[in-house]
């Protein structure tokens, strides 16, 4: 039985795991502690507790819609990559890796049984058991064919999807201050009643030299690299496709990118302050695809390919599906394409187990050299 956590109650029970953790270490956590806990802390965390996240409007009780939230074009373009990596790696297990909703497994399932691969099994690995119940809910019809997992199993054999997993892994904050470079952590504020930021020195750098001696605030990813390392450790044969918001190094470490890019959502707002409103707010950071992809390289992965989600998933026949909808259908799948809504924003990785073969997902305009 879940107990329902209500916005009263939550802050804090939260505040109070945090404050413990932040006394146990002396009085001060890096941000990526502090993110952790704030994401995903048992029952308390954004990602643990039983707020809504997923939705079109606010409204609904929702902060944010991700791509298959928006329209099931999205799943059903991505099937047509999913398939053919099914194909190609001689594998019948698709992995999702933080499935939201379900909304996407859902889509990937019902296009895959068209395309007759009625064969294929689904595994969603999900650290939110709240999340877990919704996608049981939603995935009701293929119950024979989910299983659901809590970590990433030493072995594993498939094609990997994972939209939206990266950017919600904690990051470390670095600024440069003075032309010294410094850990940005978090400590209780004066009035002991919340959350203030407070610098340490270190050794860390970003992983290129930032030009200029302006002060400067950013991230690195470590988790976020590990992650992909791990996976290319376990993923014994098949393939893996990653969707998110970010850009290459030499993008996301500009020297004009002084501000960083760690940003919340709530209620379908965006707001700069994750020291605020903790566990009622998604806390994200832009995605570093060079680091991202140079992990998995160094891991032994093949990189297939680096482009945006407009050109994959164009390349993947999206204007086909569109071509089968209602016009308010096929004007919300637009937004998936659009520059100047998810089209450039968002990025796609692809990965493969042993020798590189051409992805239908990167056959015109791969970015790989950019990164």
């Amino acid at each position: 039985m879940t107990t329902k956590t209500t916005p009263s109650s939550l802050p804090t029970a939260l505040d109070h795991l945090i404050a413990r953790s932040v006394e146990r270490a002396g009085g001060w956590i890096g941000f990526d502690r502090f993110m952790a806990l704030a994401l995903y802390a048992p029952g308390l965390g954004y990602y643990a507790n039983t707020l809504a996240k997923f939705g079109h409007m606010p409204s609904s009780g929702s902060d944010f819609v991700t791509a298959p939230e928006l329209t099931p074009m999205f799943g059903q373009a991505l099937a047509a990559q999913v398939s053919e990596a099914l194909e190609k790696t001689g594998t019948d297990t698709v992995w999702e890796f933080g499935a939201g909703s379900g909304a996407l497994a859902v889509q990937l399932l019902h296009a895959l049984d068209g395309m007759g691969r009625g064969d294929v099994r689904y595994r969603i690995v999900d650290l939110s058991g709240t999340l877990r119940e919704r996608q049981q809910q939603a995935l009701a019809g293929h119950a024979g064919r989910v299983e659901w997992l809590d970590e990433l199993p030493e072995s594993m054999q498939g094609v990997v999807v994972g939209n939206e997993v990266l950017d919600a892994m904690p990051v470390q904050l670095l600024a440069r201050v003075g032309g010294q470079w410094f850990e940005r952590g978090v400590v209780r504020n004066a009035a002991g009643d919340g959350w203030a930021w407070a610098d340490r020195e270190t050794g860390l750098q970003p992983p290129v030299e930032v030009p200029g001696k302006h002060d400067y605030l950013t991230e690195i990813h470590p988790q976020a690299k590990a992650f992909v390392a791990t996976l290319a450790d376990r993923l014994k044969k098949g393939a893996a496709f990653l969707i998110d918001y970010g850009f290459p190094e030499g993008e996301y470490y500009h020297p004009q990118r002084h501000m960083g890019t760690v940003m919340c959502h709530r209620g379908h707002k965006a707001d700069g302050d994750p020291l605020s409103d903790v566990g009622l707010k998604d806390i994200t950071a832009h995605v570093d695809f060079t680091g991202v992809a140079l992990a998995g390289q160094d891991a032994g992965l093949a990189v297939l390919g680096y482009t945006s989600q407009a050109r994959f998933l164009l390349n993947c026949g999206l204007l086909g599906v569109m071509e089968q909808g209602t016009v308010a259908e096929r004007g919300m799948a637009a937004r998936l394409i659009h520059e100047h809504e998810m089209g450039e924003l968002f990025k796609v990785v692809g990965f493969g187990v042993g020798e590189p073969w051409d992805a239908m997902g990167f056959a015109v305009g791969d970015r790989s050299h950019t990164l």
